[in-house]
């Protein structure tokens, strides 16, 4: 199996209910971080764990490190938690930017880091709950990230626009061959951001190091689950989104200018929605068009975390709700 794919065991161990070094801060860590590929149970796990800390006298603050859920209208297709379903537990970093405004990692990595401070400040425990790779690792780790040049962003904009892609490329490979090596030149977003770092000498390239440097002791849980489960778990959770009124939700988004927000409107399930809206697809096509987008997101997902060499693995095939429970009680004793 490849490493990348959800069916092998990230850390090429077998399969158990938690493997592998507590993620540094064991029991008492001031940071457990919940990570994992979409549909693996993250959201409840954080929730369950949130919960045994508070039984046990200790104060315990969930934060989000899922990009999407930073945007406020964007529930259905990120599948976040309603303010019911969060039992009480104060959530940080959700409904955070419009549709309209762009994700940065930076910014986030500065509210999110302030987030668990006061976490910690208060003598709580701040669990991360979330699967964005870099957002993540941006909480995590030592890492700094390049602030944005407005002036050069809007000319590789106008560039991209009036020459294509393939001449951003090839001068971003002259700058950062590594960074070129890995881009996705589908992604415009993404090409004119790499090439907007690599034109700037004094910054460095956010990426995650090998042996990156922790920003502080945490606990890191790596959720798997096997490739048998999850695949048709997202196909069924696709189709559930679009059930649930996900085309309705991003009728009422575009109203509030989801087509002119570069992040929002790439997100998986909002593009498709997007493409039933135009015309250009049957609900039924968006729906399977989005379980194929959100597999391959999977596998990303898993080859980034599998790079967290502290991280213990949590084996939950087959594990519901009430089994996510017992965990944390295993997690949190």
């Amino acid at each position: 199996m490849s490493a990348a794919d959800p069916a092998g065991d990230p850390h090429g161990r077998g399969a158990g209910d938690q493997r592998g070094r507590d993620g540094g801060g064991g029991a008492d860590a001031d940071v457990i971080a919940v990570v994992g590929a979409t549909g693996t149970g993250k959201s409840e796990l954080g929730l369950a764990i949130a919960e045994r800390l508070r039984s046990a006298g200790r104060d315990a603050e969930i934060v989000n490190a899922d990009a999407m859920q930073l945007y406020r209208g964007m529930d259905i297709g990120t599948a976040k938690l309603g303010v019911e379903e969060r039992r009480g537990i104060p959530h940080h970093q959700l409904d955070v930017l419009d549709v309209t405004d762009e994700a940065s990692v930076a910014a986030y990595q500065a509210a999110a880091r302030a987030d668990v401070e006061r976490i910690r400040t208060r003598g709580g425990v701040a669990v991360l709950v979330g699967g964005s790779g870099l957002y993540v690792s941006a909480v995590l780790f030592d890492l700094a990230f390049p602030g944005t040049d407005p002036e050069l962003r809007a000319r590789l904009e106008r560039e991209h626009d009036e020459l294509g892609p393939g001449v951003l490329v090839e001068r971003l490979r002259a700058l950062d061959p590594s960074a070129a090596a890995t881009i996705d030149a589908r992604n415009p977003r993404r090409l004119i951001r790499a090439l907007e770092i690599a034109s700037r000498s004094e910054v460095v390239t956010p990426s995650l190091p090998s042996a990156p440097r922790p920003w502080r002791p945490a606990r890191i849980l790596h959720l798997y689950r096997d490739r048998a489960e999850l695949v048709p778990s997202l196909h069924a959770r696709a189709a559930r989104m679009f059930d649930e009124g996900l085309v309705d939700e991003v009728r009422a988004l575009r109203d509030r200018g989801l087509e002119q927000g570069r992040t929002a409107r790439a997100a998986i399930g909002y593009s498709q929605a997007l493409e039933v809206l135009r015309g250009e697809a049957t609900v039924a096509d968006a729906a399977e068009a989005t379980a194929v987008a959100t597999r391959k997101y999977a596998r990303r997902q898993v080859s980034w975390f599998r790079r967290y060499a502290d991280a213990a693995l949590v084996d939950v095939t087959g594990v519901d709700r009430a089994g996510l429970t017992a965990v944390a009680r295993r997690i949190v004793p």
